[in-house]
């Protein structure tokens, strides 16, 4: 299964008849699924059904949908608000009682008052009503589409990057592991040698005890186990990265186990190499894990 962003952009035209619309989904990043939609009145169940549509394809980010739709005038009928006309009629009875001299008021003059006259949308049957929601739905389909289309091709190019980010995490991991200086025989002589230089400069110290704690120290300084679990976080995101899908909370917290083990390998450095590919892995780590944020 391909691997998807949570980013992306779709815009769709159409039409039924005299209406014409556009739908517009956006989608970024979030911690789970969220969509809020702006639809025009009087299309409650176009909205459930946009949802339950978005849900069975998006499982992460925040989508905005929109939906903008325009009548045309000829599907429109001019005709008088009968209410209003009246009202106007009977102010100008009133003001020709009042002002006598006045010149009586022309057709196009009473027409022209507000609200006399009105644009009304033609009436729809129950037919023409299903057979539109099923166009405005068969667009939006498409522009959801176009949607997941450019989340995919987003998360494709990420995978790429996941991909080498891993690979130079476990060139790291096998640099670690290669050094010298982290090998027990290693620590110990180094000890050993510190042991010493101690216990010629103050004949106070207990050499017996000096040579338990060096003991001590060689096996806290051993990298052993975070080399191992390095390679494991390695080895899980390589799986994941095969199997797709919405595996970015799982990849987010591989990423945090991923920092854990560099953390850990600094602070038992027992060498400027080996802090030195500490320090590069936690940035490749951060760039990893800056990128997770973006799947899924």
């Amino acid at each position: 299964m391909a691997l998807a962003s949570m980013t992306g952009f779709a815009r769709v035209e159409s039409s039924y008849e005299e209406t014409r619309w556009v739908w517009e989904l956006r989608s970024v990043n979030g911690k789970g699924f969220d969509a809020r939609l702006r639809l025009p009145q009087g299309l409650d169940g176009v909205e459930a059904e946009v949802r339950k549509r978005l849900a069975a394809k998006l499982k992460r980010g925040n989508v905005s949908v929109g939906l903008q739709m325009q009548r045309s005038q000829s599907d429109t009928a001019l005709v008088v608000n009968e209410e209003a006309l009246e009202q106007v009629l009977k102010a100008i009875s009133i003001l020709r009682d009042r002002l006598p001299d006045a010149p009586e008021p022309t057709l196009d003059g009473i027409l022209g008052y507000k609200g006399v006259l009105e644009f009304e949308e033609a009436e729809e049957s129950e037919e023409e009503k299903n057979a539109q929601i099923a166009a405005l739905l068969s667009s939006f389909d498409e522009a959801l589409n176009e949607l997941v289309d450019m989340r995919r091709s987003e998360g494709s190019a990420i995978a790429t990057l996941l991909k080498g980010q891993i690979d130079t995490i476990d060139a790291l991991t096998k640099q670690a592991e290669t050094l010298p200086s982290r090998s027990p025989e290693a620590i110990r002589a180094r000890l050993e040698v510190q042991v010493q230089e101690l216990i010629e400069a103050s004949s106070q110290l207990d050499p017996q005890r000096l040579h338990q704690e060096a003991a001590i120290l060689a096996t806290k300084a051993d990298i052993r186990e975070e080399l191992d679990r390095l390679y494991a976080h390695v080895e899980a995101v390589g799986e994941l990265l095969v199997k797709g899908g919405a595996i970015g909370r799982r990849l987010d917290f591989l990423a945090q186990e991923f920092n854990r083990e560099a953390n850990t390998l600094c602070s038992k450095s027992n060498s400027v190499e080996l802090t030195a590919i500490g320090l590069e892995l936690k940035t490749v780590i951060d760039q990893l894990r800056e990128q997770t944020q973006n799947i899924e």
